[in-house]
């Protein structure tokens, strides 16, 4: 073979080459590989507010009854953070509208310390977060729990109210809610099964988990979500003359995500 004729073929060999990479690194099967991030819709640190009561934020607004919620500068000495209060069986909730979520699926985490939990009267029953949405009557309560005389002590648990169901909290002594310290909790709505996972400080909480089929309810019915559009986070005791009569709680680093968001550890 010529020159020329080497010349002519190399050049042929390099067009093909460079033609089969341009197919490659534009093919949906390359495209696929590589997930697309997940979107978060809500996130509150609380430091560009104001110190002092508030009632609306970034996307957000408030509901309380014999409750009060104050942005307070952080009791670990960096920013701030919402200290929520309310007397008796009152309620102060953050509420976040979460608007056309891609399969009625979402995460949120969120850091918490509660100063005291109830100890009277038995079986008082109190939430932290709750999920709704208008074409069902359904309330999800990711994150609640109960006091329970027979074991002495409040528990997490995952509930529900006002659904095919009915009224329960599905708490476990293996998750004992211990007041006092800072935690940072995470759950995940997952439309696919109806289905609640909690995570404190990065870990699975297993024996919380709930879904169509196993839940703490009627089970003659599944528990199913409503189509979500809102989410509330603060706190609610419902039983009247509680001990203590009071309830304090700080909440920070609230975010929303159709992926879950971390930075729980673990």
């Amino acid at each position: 073979m010529t020159n020329l004729s080497l010349r002519k073929a190399i050049a042929a060999l390099s067009a093909v080459a460079a033609t089969t990479a341009t197919l490659l690194a534009t093919s949906p099967t390359t495209a696929s590989a590589t997930p697309a991030p997940h979107a978060t819709f809500a996130r509150e640190n609380f430091d560009h507010l104001p110190l002092g009561p508030v009632t609306a934020g970034r996307g957000w607004t408030t509901d309380t009854s014999d409750g009060t919620l104050t942005v307070a500068p952080s009791s670990t000495g960096k920013g701030r953070e919402l200290r929520i209060r309310t007397e008796g069986n009152g309620r102060a909730f953050v509420v976040f509208p979460t608007p056309s979520i891609p399969g009625n699926s979402y995460w949120a985490r969120l850091r918490l310390r509660v100063a005291a939990f109830p100890t009277a009267p038995d079986w008082a029953h109190w939430t932290i977060a709750e999920a709704s949405g208008a074409d069902s009557p359904t309330l999800v309560r990711p994150l609640g729990g109960q006091y329970a005389p027979t074991d002495n002590g409040n528990f997490w648990g995952v509930g529900s109210d006002l659904g095919p169901t009915g009224d329960w909290t599905s708490w476990r002594t293996s998750a004992p809610a211990v007041a006092g310290g800072w935690q940072c909790v995470e759950f995940h709505l997952d439309g696919a099964d109806n289905r609640v996972t909690v995570y404190f400080d990065g870990v699975e909480q297993s024996d919380l988990t709930v879904d169509a089929t196993h839940h703490g309810g009627a089970q003659d019915s599944d528990f199913v979500f409503p189509t979500f559009d809102e989410l509330r986070v603060g706190w609610q005791l419902y039983q009247g003359g509680p001990s203590p009569s009071s309830y304090e709680m700080r909440v920070d680093d609230i975010a929303l995500s159709t992926g879950r968001v971390g930075g729980c550890g673990g």
